[in-house]
């Protein structure tokens, strides 16, 4: 269950993307993206720590460090305009 939980947030990202750039006819990537993108992989690596599934661990740890980074220069370029 937990693992279906992790999946299902992470697909649900492509839906976030999908409906944004359907939007404003363009591809774009919101910040809901990557939320949903650390969520599910939290939740996977979770996962794949109770398989014991070392693979599974190590794709999962690396998608969230670069998820995370993604955040942060998202977040740290809009402190930067708002000043």
């Amino acid at each position: 269950m937990v693992g279906l939980c992790g999946q299902l947030m992470f697909t649900a990202r492509f839906l976030v993307q999908w409906i944004a750039s359907e939007r404003v006819r363009r591809s774009v990537v919101p910040v809901m993206f990557w939320y949903f993108s650390i969520g599910g992989g939290l939740i996977l690596l979770t996962y794949a720590i109770y398989r014991r599934d070392p693979v599974f661990m190590l794709g999962q740890s690396m998608g969230i460090v670069i998820y995370a980074r993604n955040l942060w220069l998202i977040h740290a370029e809009r402190k930067r305009n708002s000043v």
